[in-house]
Order: C-alpha cells, then structure tokens, then sequence
C-alpha cells in the first residue's frame, strides 16, 4: 500500500470515529503544498459538550492506536474546548461549538482543498447491471364506509325540552 494510501485510510478511521461519538460538521482539509502548512491535513469537528469533545478525542485515539497509529502531540484535552490531536501528516482539530466559530479555522485554511469522505476511500469501479423495472401493482380501490344516519343521532346527546 502507498504512503498516501495508507494515510488516507487513517483519516478515514479518524473521521469515522468522530462520527460514531456523533461529531458535528466534520471537515477534512487538505493543506496545499506551498503553504507552509506543518502538516497535510486537516480533520476538523466539533462537538456539543466538554464530555462529549473529550469522548471524540478518546475514541479517535483509540481506534488509531489499535492500526498502529500513535499521538505524537495532544493539547487542550483537560479544558476541552479545542483537542488538538497531532499524528504528523495529519492533524484532528476537535472543537466546542463555540471555540470552533472563534477560531474558524476553515476561514483561516481557505485555500486548502476540502475533501469528501468518498475521497478518502479508494472504491473500486463496479459493473453497473441495469435490471429490467418491475411492473406496477394497481392498487386496490379504496373502500369507503357510510355512516347510516341513525348511527349518527345515536351518538348525538338527547336534547332537554
């Protein structure tokens, strides 16, 4: 497996941890060379609460881990507002809600190319077999029910004269 392959794979594995601690507006970055970016992505999310940044951050730690990824950098995990989780080629950015409208770090990386979780996975192209559409059932009329009149005025309350 390449490099970039293999790189790609963990991203999609950091971002699919985020996603099962149900992270918020997760983005991936992808930093352009020239721009002097320490790093060449970017996976950045938020989540709701300070238990609940700290969850993400457990979880994408530990699944990375378990494929022989360690941290080499982690900052901001006992506050939880801003994780930052350092992996040298790529780096997770977990935000509180407002934390992360602060810093804006998308604003700030606008010239990087943001990639869709499609991007990450390296899907092969399968053959496509169109299947003949089946025939549409009728449906079956609609029964409808009258209410006989006396039906009605037994509902009705009697009237005081």
């Amino acid at each position: 497996m390449k490099k970039n392959e293999a790189l790609k794979q963990q991203i999609a594995e950091a971002m699919a941890a985020c996603q099962d601690k149900k992270a918020e507006s997760v983005t991936i970055l992808e930093m352009e060379k020239g721009s002097n970016a320490f790093t060449d992505y970017f996976l950045i999310c938020s989540g709701v609460n300070p238990r609940q940044v700290q969850a993400i951050a457990d979880e994408v730690e530990e699944r990375l881990e378990k494929s022989g990824q360690r941290v080499t950098h982690k900052e901001g995990y006992s506050q939880a507002e801003w994780v930052l989780l350092d992996y040298v080629d790529f780096v997770v950015h977990i935000f509180s809600e407002k934390a992360r409208q602060y810093y804006d770090l998308e604003r700030l990386w606008k010239t990087a190319k943001r990639l869709e979780p499609a991007d990450l996975k390296k899907t092969p192209k399968k053959l496509v077999v169109k299947k003949p559409a089946a025939k549409a059932k009728k449906a079956a009329p609609k029964k409808t029910i009258k209410k006989s009149v006396s039906a009605k005025n037994a509902r009705k309350p009697a009237r005081k004269r």
